[in-house]
């Protein structure tokens, strides 16, 4: 009996859906995990006030958000040198997230539950988030203004949050002219630079042209040296209000109000001001720049390079890929040497992603790059403009690694279109070429959106390769702006998989990165599921546009 249950195969079809089944509930697990961790990481979370009496008997008050309970052995307890109260196996220990790293030297501390005599939760107790040195935690005293008391009390917080809005506004207007002006300045006065040393190299460098040149640099120097008249004044303005808070200990501290991104009173609001405070944290993260070695501030650049590197990657790899199959499935004698570049072209989709970068490094930057500056941007020498890393660079590397998955993917369309379909074409009096334009390709297009569905979702995620081939830590600019040719192709950018690597190995400070690896891997994969989901929408129209002819 079970022997004839094994040969009906009927084990193989349970073992595979359990298989399956097993898959889908560990990717479901590990996605729930990511989205627990990442969002929970912008809920404005209490800020709860410790009072604490250490193992030597001396009282402190410690303030912070508790992040983390754990428990620690008593073994290790003893070797710290903490004084075991009682029998217990283990003691309870928190984590708390005490800011304040300008003063205190760290942002996370761990107490012992043992010590702590009270615990309260004050409605004055704010949180400062700040542009360096992480957050402050600790009380508005007052706000001043050129040195004079502009409210203290009760009043110093609708005060500060006033001048808080003022001193933002002010810092964008400062950021404008730094970032945008004043780089649109530099990159002209760059290209004006290389377009004398091309004249100069070429010969026809004349005294008129000279003339030219000098006019043309005095306009950029006389902007220049208005937009500095401007930050100027914006500099003195923004400056002139300092907060005045006082830390867990008493002690009252100056900070400048331009240093100061956000000021909250978690323990004041409700549970709608917190939600409401909770999408404008998601929403900052997402539209802001980094800050604090990537430990601070939102990710918007990687993934603004995330996702122009993609669209770059698939527009050049679904024409090479396609043509390929064509060639492949249609035009090329069906013999060993056929067989054979079949073989090759899906062993190619297992050759591991660095072996890609190595390759993409070696050739596309230092050869094809290296080239191309010499022969192109002479006037540049020694500073490479293409003979380095960048997007373009980065965008065919990748589309050289996932273009196998695109031509078997196409393949594989090409060869469900019935034969009667290209015959009645070529019987009409349509050409070969005219058959495969108009009547082939349409129809294998939900094939071709396959395979660059795939290509998308393995492109997407790849570090390895970017690592050798364009991808930075922090990009000075974005590869698109407002500079002729717009997109600047030769640049290096930022990406949202490399971005997870840096945070989350690299980062000086572990604790304050761990929630931030979670909320970055969440936005990586609803990047990815974005993009996937607008390829098979698009693959689904075409199925159904095409599926009378199919039939």
């Amino acid at each position: 009996m079970m022997k004839e249950w094994f040969k009906s195969g009927t084990p193989w079809i349970w073992f595979t859906a359990g298989a399956v089944s097993i898959n889908l509930v560990l990717v479901i697990g590990l996605l729930l995990l990511i989205a627990v961790r990442g969002l929970g990481h912008f809920w404005p979370a209490d800020i709860v006030e410790y009072h604490y009496r250490d193992q030597q008997g001396l009282d402190s008050v410690i303030v912070g958000e508790q992040v983390a309970t754990a428990l620690l052995p008593t073994a290790q307890a003893r070797a710290a040198g903490h004084e075991v109260l009682n029998n217990a196996e283990y003691l309870e220990q928190h984590l708390v997230k005490t800011g304040n790293r300008d003063i205190l030297g760290s942002d996370f501390r761990w107490i012992l539950q043992q010590y702590i005599t009270g615990i309260a939760h004050p409605d004055d107790l704010a949180c400062i988030e700040r542009r360096e040195w992480g957050n402050f935690y600790g009380r508005l005293v007052a706000v001043k203004e050129d040195g004079n008391v502009l409210a203290q009390g009760g009043s110093a917080w609708s005060v500060a949050q006033q001048k808080l809005n003022d001193a933002l506004a002010l810092h964008e207007q400062i950021d404008r002219l730094q970032n945008k002006d004043i780089g649109a300045i530099n990159y002209n006065l760059e290209r004006l630079r290389l377009r004398q040393r091309k004249l100069e190299l070429e010969g026809t460098w004349s005294a008129d042209t000279e003339r030219e040149f000098a006019a043309q640099k005095q306009a950029y120097q006389v902007q220049y040296q208005q937009i500095q008249q401007q930050l100027a004044q914006l500099n003195r303005e923004i400056k002139r209000v300092n907060l005045v808070v006082a830390e867990a200990g008493g002690r009252e501290v100056n900070l400048p109000l331009h240093r100061v991104v956000k000021l909250t009173r978690p323990n004041a609001m409700s549970t709608f001001d917190k939600s409401i405070e909770y999408v404008a944290r998601f929403i900052d993260f997402i539209k802001e720049e980094p800050r604090e070695a990537n430990t601070e501030g939102g990710i918007f650049p990687a993934i603004f390079g995330t996702v122009l590197m993609v669209l770059l990657m698939a527009v050049v790899v679904t024409p090479f890929g396609v043509i390929a199959a064509v060639y492949l499935r249609e035009y090329a004698k069906q013999g060993f040497i056929t067989r054979v570049i079949r073989i090759a072209v899906n062993n190619l989709a297992g050759v591991p992603s660095i072996v890609y970068g190595v390759f993409g490094l070696g050739f596309f930057v230092y050869i094809i790059g290296g080239n191309i500056d010499r022969l192109f941007y002479p006037e540049a020498a020694p500073a490479p403009v293409f003979g380095t890393p960048g997007l373009l660079w980065a965008a065919l590397t990748l589309a050289l690694m996932t273009l196998p998955v695109v031509i078997v993917a196409t393949e594989e369309g090409l060869s469900r279109i019935p034969k009667s379909i290209r015959e009645g074409s070529l019987a009409l009096g349509a050409t070969k070429a005219e058959t495969l334009w108009r009547t082939v390709l349409p129809m294998a297009s939900p094939a071709i959106m396959t395979g660059l569905i795939l290509a998308v979702a393995r492109a997407a995620g790849e570090v390895a390769p970017l690592m050798l081939v364009g991808v930075v830590k922090l990009a000075p600019t974005l590869p698109l702006d407002g500079n002729f040719p717009y997109l600047h192709l030769d640049r290096k950018f930022m990406h949202l998989g490399f971005h997870i690597y840096d945070v989350g190995f690299q980062s000086p400070n572990v604790e304050a990165a761990r929630p931030l690896v979670y909320a970055t891997s969440l936005l990586l994969v609803m990047v990815i599921v974005g993009l996937n989901m607008t390829a098979i929408a698009i693959r689904n129209n075409l199925r159904e546009k095409y599926r009378a002819l199919e039939n």
